[in-house]
């Protein structure tokens, strides 16, 4: 597979200022030297590394489109390798036109995320930084992007290396004296371990502590929006997204069905949920909406409990508070416009939850709702100057494993077990670590990783 050129576009595939067609491989620049050549039509030399060429793409001997063409030559390039990147006019029809030419002239089409599994493969990046590369192009907001950011520029990996290099030192000096007693002495050896075990283990341990947050940064903060008809959750909805999505009447029972948006506050992420409201009712149809309310409200990682302040709590009210004990909950006591007759501690007693008042309609509290839902779902404020968030799962997982094989290392050296005792968890710790890098991975664990990338990528 690294024996051929490929190619792909690497911008998007709609009508823009310009295209930009990329091609990577031991062979690029003779195959591309075929169909790109100067405004006459003589050969162009691409071959000179760091440099941008005026030029034509060729289609047989027809010239087809006027371009810009941009040389790397290896290892000073994206994938490692001889890189030549075409930027021409941001035709739909154009940009095709020439990835056929460089397919008929010997240039396969790139599959996904192939030139930043090229990257890897070549160790231009480790799998850590391949994956932020996704992740940067996925990311839905601000916090998210700086996360990736930071992991590409090299955060995660260059704890792991840190972990991973006192680990194996310890380890190989275990192992030597075990293999010649008499020229190495572990006398005073325990102390040094000791630190360096407990150590790494407190770090790897505050590694994972950030997990939880990366994945709300990455994925968003499923959060859904409860309360009873004509409480005022839809306008609720309507405030947070800027725009009237929600139908807003005022009949009861407008909404039937969930209904789902993606929203950023403050850099945060979330994927609101507004539902049917909660009531006794005969309606078929409306009955099936308050049934998948409350399914939505048990799958949630943050409920909005929508209080209408002006009317006095029912049963309804009951079933709502009973169905939302126990989860993470705002309670937020909407219509504060009004003339209230329910008190946020009457609330905050029946519930345990935080409590707002607002004013969906006037907009009022919904700054003081974006900083509760921020300080409630991350931990520190993250400000990504010196701290690593890890955001992906696979690489939690990874440092859970490595944390309770330190955990065996400690065990054993508490119960003053042999040496060599140490010797096989301290290299499971090494190992888990090193999966994170990309070290000692399976080629399918690779080839799924690159496949959720775009083409292009």
């Amino acid at each position: 597979m690294l024996s051929d050129t490929i190619c792909a576009l690497a911008t998007a595939a709609v009508e823009s200022g310009i295209g930009i067609i990329r091609m990577s491989g031991p062979e690029v620049i003779p195959l591309a030297s075929k169909f790109i050549r100067s405004r006459s039509g003589k050969p162009l030399d691409i071959s000179e590394t760091h440099r941008i060429r005026y030029g034509y793409v060729y289609d047989g001997e027809n010239p087809l489109d006027e371009v810009l063409v941009m040389t790397m030559r290896a290892p000073k390039s994206y994938t490692g390798e001889d890189t030549v990147e075409i930027d021409c006019h941001g035709g739909v029809l154009m940009m095709q036109k020439i990835l056929e030419v460089c397919i008929r002239n010997g240039i396969r089409l790139a599959e996904p995320g192939e030139f930043t599994k090229r990257a890897f493969l070549n160790g231009r990046i480790d799998l850590s930084e391949a994956e932020a590369v996704g992740d940067i192009i996925t990311s839905q907001n601000e916090l998210a992007l700086k996360a990736s950011v930071s992991q590409l520029r090299g955060a995660v990996s260059d704890q792991i290396k840190k972990y991973r290099a006192r680990i194996l030192e310890d380890d190989a000096y275990i192992e030597a004296a075990l293999d010649d007693p008499e020229h190495i002495s572990l006398d005073g050896f325990y102390d040094k371990l000791k630190q360096d075990v407990d150590e790494v283990k407190a770090g790897v341990d505050r590694l994972i502590a950030t997990a939880d947050d990366g994945r709300l940064l990455r994925e968003g903060i499923r959060t859904v929006i409860v309360g009873k008809p004509n409480a005022g959750k839809s306008s609720l909805l309507n405030v947070l997204v800027g725009t009237d999505r929600a139908i807003v009447t005022d009949i009861a029972g407008t909404t039937r069905d969930t209904l789902e948006e993606q929203i950023n506050l403050s850099g945060v992420s979330l994927s609101i949920v507004d539902t049917a409201g909660i009531r006794k009712t005969e309606d078929t149809v409306e009955k099936i909406g308050v049934d998948r309310a409350l399914k939505a409200a048990e799958e949630a990682n943050l409920i909005l409990y929508v209080v209408d302040a002006s009317v006095p709590l029912d049963e309804s009210d009951d079933k709502i508070i009973d169905s939302i004990k126990d989860k993470k909950c705002i309670v937020l006591m909407n219509k504060s416009d009004l003339k209230t007759v329910i008190s946020e501690k009457e609330m905050h007693d029946r519930t345990g939850s935080p409590v707002l008042s607002i004013s969906a309609r006037a907009r009022d509290g919904i700054d003081a709702l974006e900083n509760l839902i921020r300080s409630m779902f991350y931990h520190n404020e993250i400000n990504f100057n010196d701290q690593v968030v890890i955001t992906s799962a696979r690489h939690k997982a990874l440092l859970q494993n490595a944390s309770a094989a330190l955990r065996e290392v400690q065990k054993s050296m508490e119960a003053q077990m042999p040496e060599d005792f140490y010797t096989i968890d301290l290299m499971r710790a090494y190992a888990e670590l090193g999966y994170i890098l990309g070290e000692e991975v399976s080629e399918d664990l690779v080839n799924e990783i690159f496949a959720k990338f775009c083409m292009g990528k």
